[in-house]
């Protein structure tokens, strides 16, 4: 049974092959390859675009969908996950799509069931749907050349699972990766990095920029938003009109991740990776599914 836990569980010719199908959900009406199928979600962290993209894809091509409501379930009186993904296991789903707050979760939970298991986000670890998406985004927009080009991941990245599997999958593809964060922010890495933003924004093709992410801080590691804004923000004064886009995974802090005006340049590509992650994930669903 394969499980879709983080990018490496696909080698490059899967990848290409679930790009291929999604750029063709963009063009195309989906038909509804996976009806009678069924799948659960279970999102023990809250979610807006992958929770309903995960949906939208599945309802798409025919396939039924559950959602567990965590605060309603048994986890709530105690049930462990590895229990509850047992008894939702016994109820046959062909598929359990799930997000969590601890790394890991997604492959513990692969010990219990006897469908795929496709992770929509595992603490700091992996979020592997979201980098297929990316990868579109950047794949579309640059003609499928990524070779050499460079993007900077800006940001909270020593705590984004988004950054892990996009570092791991845009290499692969040989993008050039600059890690742009304050100090505190960075992981220990042999990529390039540096916690000045200015310094490199002439040499980069796209900017992926990154929350803040407060919630996974047992501290307030910088002095205030303003003050990250100020040297990290995504500006009009910063780009000016360079030939670059702007990615970025959503929910977007504006002002504080990007300015309101960047949010409404052309170059700013946010919607349309929300458009390409239903396409990708309905490519990801039949491979796994069919």
């Amino acid at each position: 049974m394969r499980h879709l836990i983080q990018t490496t569980d696909l080698d490059t010719d899967e990848i290409n092959e679930i790009l291929k199908k999604a750029n063709a959900y963009l063009k195309e009406e989906a038909t509804h390859t996976l009806k009678g199928k069924m799948a659960v979600t279970i999102f023990f962290e809250n979610s807006t675009r992958t929770l309903s993209s995960f949906e939208i894809a599945l309802k798409k091509l025919g396939a039924s969908v559950v959602r567990l409501d965590v605060s309603k379930s048994s986890t709530a009186k105690g049930e462990s996950i590895s229990d509850t993904a047992a008894n939702l296991n016994a109820m046959k789903p062909n598929a359990i799509i799930i997000r969590h707050k601890n790394a890991g979760a997604g492959e513990h939970l692969a010990k219990y069931v006897s469908c795929p298991i496709i992770n929509g986000g595992d603490g700091a670890h992996a979020h592997p749907t979201q980098a297929l998406l990316d990868l579109l985004t950047l794949k579309n927009h640059f003609k499928n050349n990524l070779k050499g080009k460079k993007i900077a991941i800006i940001g909270d990245i020593k705590n984004s699972r988004v950054a892990n599997s996009n570092i791991e999958l845009l290499k692969r593809y040989g993008m050039e990766i600059i890690l742009v964060a304050p100090p505190h922010f960075l992981p220990q890495t042999r990529l390039k990095t540096t916690s000045n933003l200015r310094s490199i924004i002439n040499e980069v093709n796209a900017i992926m920029s990154l929350r803040t992410q407060t919630e996974r801080h047992d501290t307030q590691t910088y002095g205030s938003l303003k003050d990250y804004a100020y040297d990290f923000c995504i500006t009009k004064e910063l780009i000016k009109d360079k030939d670059i886009i702007i990615l970025h995974p959503g929910p977007v802090h504006r002002n504080v991740d990007i300015e309101d005006e960047i949010l409404k340049d052309p170059r700013c590509k946010v919607l349309e990776q929300v458009t390409n992650g239903v396409a990708v994930r309905m490519a990801v669903m039949e491979h796994f599914l069919l």
